[in-house]
């Protein structure tokens, strides 16, 4: 992959904070891109990413920090491909250290009725359509003002309920409590290049991208990145029980390959208005596309924030959130 397809357009004033592995030090390193190269700013005051992000002016930090080039940025996100790795070299490692590692889910109004009707037509084209005409009728045609909680929206849980339509996805995506659950565990997300986790026994898997929140120990959101959020179709769909299995594994998500830091250039509704493009790819020539937007999303991001943390919750290294 071109060094240009995952670095902002901007990236000339982007502040970029991240994490390589320093095989001359045999050890990991916080680091922030400069030019075209990736340099060094651990302190004894921040070694880590999540020492950064804990700082009153993260952005401001970075910018200033004293360091030392360890490589070109072209150089070492070539690096991070697995297959064909120089151990001799830097690589990528997830931008993320100490950090819980938090996602929210169904998130989306559109996609969560989507999956109600697949649990109630159970394959039947002709029911599906049926289906999908009482729901616009019940909700009508612009799902994205249906806010969560709202009285509008537990008078659509009630006609549900008398259709026989409800489920468990329903209740988190327009129901007053949204779904926040961990990921993994710190440490264990993946970075550019790396392959990511998947159950052995899971034979039905697919990526899934995500804006990805970076909140600091008191709450702020103070940046963003890139994740994927593996999703293990045949456990999850087996039972709601089984989300463990399908997301608490080694290298369950993959990050990066920066947090861009918000400054006075990029900020919170950068991300309200962000686009996620997918493209996978097979090696038996298949290709498969989509996209999402983030201004469809039910749940504002700081909605999302407030639901993770607060006075039940302490997050001493502060976390990251993945929002979709």
């Amino acid at each position: 992959m071109d060094v240009n397809d995952v670095l902002p357009a901007d990236v000339g004033t982007a502040v970029l904070l991240g994490r390589v592995w320093r095989p001359d030090c045999a050890g990991p390193a916080v680091v922030t891109l400069r030019g075209d190269d990736l340099v060094d700013i651990t302190s004894r005051e921040t070694p880590t990413v999540s020492a950064v992000c804990a700082l009153d002016d993260p952005a401001g930090w970075v910018r200033a920090a004293p360091g030392e080039a360890v490589g070109s940025v072209t150089d070492i996100m070539a690096n991070g491909d697995e297959a064909m790795r120089n151990d001799a070299q830097p690589w990528p490692l997830a931008p993320t250290d100490l950090q819980a590692l938090k996602a929210s889910g169904v998130t989306f109004v559109v996609s969560l009725l989507e999956r109600v009707i697949e649990e109630q037509a159970r394959g039947a084209p002709e029911k599906a359509v049926l289906i999908r005409a009482d729901l616009d009728r019940l909700i009508g045609a612009d799902l994205r003002s249906l806010r969560p909680g709202s009285e509008e929206a537990m008078a659509v849980k009630a006609a549900l309920i008398e259709r026989g339509l409800w489920s468990q996805y329903l209740e988190v995506g327009i129901g007053p409590d949204a779904e926040i659950f961990t990921k993994g565990q710190p440490m264990s997300a993946v970075g550019f290049g790396a392959h990511i986790g998947i159950h052995p026994r899971s034979t039905w898997n697919n990526p899934e991208p995500e804006v990805v929140i970076v909140v600091s120990p008191a709450g702020g959101i103070i940046g963003a990145t890139l994740g994927n959020d593996v999703n293990l179709r045949d456990f999850e769909g087996r039972s709601a029980l089984l989300l463990g299995k399908a997301k608490d594994n080694n290298a369950s998500c993959s990050l990066g390959p920066f947090i861009r830091l918000f400054d006075d250039r990029f900020g919170l509704d950068h991300i309200r208005r962000a686009r996620l493009d997918l493209t996978v790819t097979g090696p038996d020539g298949f290709t498969l596309e989509g996209m999402s937007s983030m201004t469809e999303i039910s749940r504002d991001p700081l909605d999302l924030v407030e639901a993770a943390t607060g006075g039940n919750h302490q997050y001493p290294d502060g976390l990251v959130l993945m929002l979709v």
